[in-house]
């Protein structure tokens, strides 16, 4: 099943939207597209699509005269006490839209403590999320949330998860190779998403992009039955467009 993505890299470094928005900031007035990229250093091809993204999530807003200034969602985020309860909120929005524009289950996972935990999802009656007869946290090495924060893991970390966790057969397309696994998730190009298809569990495809925010490590990742799998390539380019705008949530 040829069903590898393209690769795309959507605003692939946050560190570029963070100096945007402290140089909105820094200007309580208003400041305008050529003043930020004086003071950012960023070419107008990589701005445009910033301040874009920036506007459509709420962080800034542009004003009559064109100028910009800092927008809703960024008020809300440094507001101390519902910090944590709007980031939440704000995430789980967009999982909701997300789950709607790829027409599959979403979801947000982290690795915390050694351990796989899928924070926040999304899904519906017509997008059913997969069915965990397996603890996603002994199924790193099938699944394409495990794997994505596998690949972000160094080679020792990687080892020590599956001392704790061994690998199991689920399926007949399970790989059960340690030296293969790890040979798959260094060649894993991190501009492109993790798919797993039917490793984790028969009937189901699914995939997986990173969500890297600081030292944290995390992906973004859907699923959808097999019948559906011709959609998986678009779906994964979606999620991968739409990884930056929650990466940006996870780190403010």
């Amino acid at each position: 099943m040829a069903l590898r993505p393209e690769p795309t890299v959507p605003f692939q470094s946050v560190q570029y939207v963070l100096r945007v928005l402290e140089t909105i900031s820094r200007h309580s007035g208003g400041v305008t597209d050529a003043q930020i990229a004086r003071e950012t250093g960023l070419p107008a091809g990589h701005l445009a699509p910033l301040l874009t993204m920036l506007r459509r999530e709420g962080y800034a807003e542009q004003l009559a005269d064109g100028a910009y200034v800092v927008g809703d969602s960024l008020v809300l985020l440094g507001s101390g006490t519902t910090r944590q309860r709007t980031m939440e909120d704000k995430i789980q929005e967009a999982l909701a839209e997300l789950r709607d524009s790829v027409g599959a289950a979403v979801y947000v996972s982290r690795y915390i403590d050694g351990e796989i935990r899928v924070t926040q999802y999304a899904d519906s009656p017509r997008t059913p999320k997969v069915y965990e007869y397996v603890d996603f946290r002994t199924a790193a090495h099938a699944s394409a949330i495990g794997k994505c924060l596998l690949t972000q893991l160094d080679r020792n970390g990687r080892r020590d998860h599956l001392s704790r966790h061994k690998i199991t057969r689920f399926t007949s397309r399970t790989i059960t190779s340690e030296k293969l696994l790890f040979s798959k998730l260094d060649s894993q190009p991190p501009t492109v998403p993790v798919l797993d298809l039917q490793e984790y569990a028969v009937g189901t495809v699914c995939a997986a992009v990173p969500l890297t925010a600081g030292s944290s490590v995390g992906c973004l990742a859907l699923s959808m039955p097999v019948e559906h799998a011709h959609r998986l390539r678009s779906a994964a380019d979606v999620l991968n467009r739409k990884a930056a705008p929650m990466v940006l949530s996870l780190t403010l």
